[in-house]
């Protein structure tokens, strides 16, 4: 069962159980907070970031945004638990940033959009239905504990999904592609599941049941 939430001050996600309880099967809480990523750290340029809103966009064009102009979007707070799929979770954390809906109703998607693709530095990738990039507890978060996201954890904005195993939460995100049909990110085309639910364990593509991957 997953666990319930509550909405909190400041408009943050709160969960309503024990810790004990918020534990995913197959997961443990560690010491301290691993950080796990592929590849090298890349360096933040402000003056050249920008997010790309793409695909199959309601006005048929790509829409960008400059680092000042996501900075300055309308931010929330969300507190939740964050789980690895290599089996480690981290309970309790106080992210900050950008609904997906907000940046949704600036750079809307066409009719019969049904997934998104997240981009980030050096082409990673990783799909998301649009239930889970709408979900209340997603955000595109720029803050950790009320602290800005260091380097290794995915400054300056990292995706944050908490309801899915970790690696749909994108670092260094700079991509957003609108789609009608679904296509495997990163990860998913390496042998991992395409939906990523800690509650059911679904951590790699053997397991996908007809109708949990694309056609």
């Amino acid at each position: 069962m997953e666990p319930a939430r509550a909405t909190g001050p400041t408009g943050s996600v709160m969960s309503t159980e024990e810790p004990e309880n918020r534990l995913p099967p197959g997961q443990y809480v560690p010491r301290g907070r691993p950080v796990i990523h592929y590849g090298r750290v890349p360096r933040f340029r402000e003056e050249t970031w920008d997010l790309r809103i793409t695909g199959a966009t309601a006005s048929g064009k790509e829409h960008r945004f400059t680092w000042p102009e996501f900075r300055e979007l309308p931010a929330k707070t969300v507190l939740a638990d964050f789980h690895c799929v290599t089996k480690f979770s981290i309970m309790g954390n106080l992210w900050t940033g950008i609904h997906p809906s907000t940046i949704m109703r600036i750079a809307p998607p066409a009719p019969g959009v049904r997934h998104v693709l997240i981009y980030a530095e050096y082409g990673y990738s990783a799909n998301l239905r649009m239930s889970d990039f709408e979900a209340e507890d997603t955000l595109f978060a720029l803050e950790l504990d009320e602290k800005p996201l260091s380097l290794e954890r995915g400054h300056p904005v990292r995706l944050v999904v908490p309801h899915l195993y970790a690696w749909k939460s994108v670092k260094w995100v700079r991509g957003v592609e609108y789609l009608t049909e679904d296509r495997r990110g990163f990860w998913e085309e390496r042998g991992y599941h395409n939906i990523a639910d800690p509650w059911k364990e679904q951590r790699y593509s053997y397991q996908e049941l007809p109708g949990e991957g694309p056609a």
